[in-house]
């Protein structure tokens, strides 16, 4: 559906995007994640029709649209801010791109009333936007954007207004809608876990370019980069040097020693590396024997209760941090903060990356 060749965009000699190239399948829900200023908006931008690139070229459905306005595009554009016209019902603000088409009063009414079947909101069609909450809002706006089925859908951080739990609820519904109507779909967020819950793929953007690309599992479970891993998920991270050990390579760091999946081949002894360990792999006083794990000593921190889950954050005696995550359960142990624990996991749990680019 999205075909992107060596896409660059300057402002004023500065690259806020550089020579990008993706491509996004038709009814592939992809999501551009990355922080602030790494490229992701500018990207959808382009894409969009409402920026004009520097260099590259964008295919949209085989056709050449590098230099198409973007009413000539086939797309529909759903935005954080709703867009919707407060003088209008809702049956008119979504009804009103189908009016723009020239489409007829019966149809455009069994249209505009099966979309809001779809988004279920069939009971709001008489009020206002003001008289909806932001959770209906925001689906109205994505109903006025499906209701002339385009075959993409482009959104800009649609659900950054919303609160924690209206949030979630629209992840789903926008998820749910996808499998529905099997359009094309290319969101953008900063937010990981909203990525990590709806994408078909996610691409990690940094500094203009793309730093990975994959399913949620691989760019959780395989990071390739440092930063890779530090932005997906929490993270521990001990930087180390690579030096030979008993049974192979082992990675010398200030926090201990610790043998180390993968460096066989892969990474030359004397090298820098970075060792990763989520914290869900990490135990806190793991009971007998802790052979095939590698074990240090910590201090206790602090400890955060998340519902569901507890999160343990401990020191090193060298001073690094680990974060720790367990299930909560009702019987579970209390640890008090200050008391000395040792913390382990399974080599197998640990990955090793390449040190961070300067």
């Amino acid at each position: 559906m999205i075909e992107v060749h060596g896409l660059s965009k300057l402002y004023n000699g500065v690259a806020a995007l550089s020579d990008v190239t993706l491509s996004v399948g038709k009814g592939e829900f992809v999501t551009l994640l990355g922080p602030s200023g790494s490229g992701k908006s500018t990207l959808l931008n382009l894409i969009s029709g409402m920026t004009t690139p520097t260099s590259g070229t964008i295919l949209i459905n085989g056709t050449d649209a590098t230099t198409l306005p973007t009413n000539q595009r086939g797309l529909g554009m759903v935005f954080q801010n709703y867009a919707l016209m407060p003088h209008m019902t809702v049956f008119q603000n979504i009804a009103f791109p189908l009016q723009v088409r020239k489409v007829g009063k019966d149809e455009i009414r069994q249209r505009v009333m099966d979309v809001l079947k779809l988004i279920q909101l069939e009971h709001v069609a008489a009020r206002r936007p003001r008289e909806l909450s932001g959770g209906q809002q925001q689906r109205i706006s994505l109903a006025r954007c499906i209701v002339y089925n385009p075959p993409l859908i482009l959104m800009d951080e649609p659900l950054g207004a919303l609160d924690k739990k209206l949030r979630e609820g629209m992840q789903l519904e926008i998820k749910r809608l996808h499998a529905d109507l099997g359009v094309t779909m290319l969101y953008v967020t900063h937010d990981q876990d909203e990525a990590l819950t709806m994408s078909d793929r996610i691409v990690l953007m940094r500094g203009g370019k793309i730093e990975q690309q994959g399913t949620p599992e691989t760019l959780y479970f395989k990071p390739e980069t440092v930063f890779s891993a530090d932005f997906i998920g929490s993270s521990n991270l001990f930087p180390g040097k690579l030096v030979e050990g008993e049974c192979g390579l082992v990675l010398r760091c200030a926090a201990g020693t610790f043998e180390v999946p993968g460096a066989e081949g892969a990474f030359p002894a004397g090298s820098t590396a970075v060792l990763l360990v989520r914290p869900e792999n990490i135990a806190v006083e793991t009971p007998g024997d802790a052979s095939g794990r590698q074990q240090i000593e910590a201090t206790l921190k602090d400890t955060v209760v998340l519902g569901g889950i507890v999160r343990h954050f401990l020191e090193t005696p060298a001073g690094e941090q680990i974060i720790a995550q367990e299930l909560n359960q009702p019987n579970r142990s209390r640890l008090m903060r200050g008391d000395a624990v040792k913390v382990s996991w399974r080599v197998a749990d640990g990955r090793l990356l390449p040190a961070e680019r300067a």
